[in-house]
């Protein structure tokens, strides 16, 4: 199936809007499902598919909101897990047993797993001074596992020289480890849940010194890996991952250039992997 569908996207005007309208969409019942289904496994009707990825966009969503803690744009977790919903409705067969949502979990989950292995640890934490400060700092100034408190909050950001909100939202990205991400054993359409296999190890204080060090080398590598880019390139990062304001989606660059959302994506993921050669580990 082509991915390129005409669908509703999240960038194209507010998420709230795009979330309202896939909510509009009617769930198919059993029976539609199949007939659609068949159409499409049988016939190759295109349009048969589009109502089937079109019904199940609802899913997609509340999917996508799981994953909000690693500080990547709601919209293009959408957009991921978008494309995984496709590829799912590419394979399914009714003849299976099962309904289409079960077995697209498994693809839509898997998709935005790859996206989120793909783009969280570069350097989201390069975005501001204040964000690199609480990236390396945070862990170690904390004084339990525990969610910080008003006081303790405003305790880090005196002594990091930061804002309460930079504090928090630090906060928020780096607690995503502790969320298992497995999905339930039911596989259920309810049965969201976060991956194990991002979780990072805790950080011992004994490395204070060379989280200090290492955030120096990654400071002067970045500078260097962003130097080694064409300017487009460099265009595309900075407005994806350095900016001080809000992060640029694919579809906002795709327009900037004239390109398609996947060409801005296939550019941004090799400088992204010409630049982690250039950021000391």
């Amino acid at each position: 199936m082509n991915q390129s569908m005409s669908l509703p996207v999240p960038a194209a005007y507010s998420l709230d809007s795009y979330i309202q309208t896939v909510n509009r969409y009617p769930i198919l019942s059993l029976e539609e499902e199949q007939r659609l289904a068949r159409a499409w496994h049988d016939e190759q009707d295109v349009d048969a598919a589009r109502q089937l990825v079109l019904s199940h966009l609802r899913v997609v969503v509340s999917v996508a909101r799981h994953y909000l803690g690693y500080g990547l744009p709601h919209a293009d977790l959408i957009q991921e897990g978008n494309v995984g919903l496709m590829k799912a409705v590419k394979r399914f067969d009714p003849d299976r047993g099962v309904r289409l949502v079960s077995f697209a979990l498994h693809w839509v989950r898997a998709e935005i797993h790859e996206y989120v292995l793909r783009n969280w640890r570069l350097v989201k934490v390069a975005t501001t001074k204040a964000q690199r400060k609480l990236f390396f700092n945070l862990r170690s100034l904390k004084q339990s596992l525990n969610a910080l408190t008003v006081q303790e909050a405003d305790a880090v950001a005196k002594e990091l020289n930061v804002s309460r909100k930079d504090v928090l939202e630090m906060e928020t990205r780096l607690s995503g480890h502790d969320v298992s991400l497995d999905p339930l054993v039911d596989d259920s359409e309810d049965s969201y849940s976060p991956l194990a296999y991002l979780a990072s190890p805790d950080e011992n204080p004994a490395q204070v010194l060379e989280r200090e060090q290492t955030e120096r080398l990654r400071h002067l590598g970045l500078a260097h890996a962003l130097e080694n880019l064409d300017d487009r390139s460099r265009r595309i990062i900075e407005a994806r991952w350095l900016t001080e304001g809000e992060a640029a989606t694919l579809h906002e660059l795709a327009a900037e250039y004239g390109v398609s959302a996947e060409r801005i994506r296939q550019i941004e993921a090799r400088a992204l992997q010409k630049m982690r050669a250039a950021i000391p580990a």
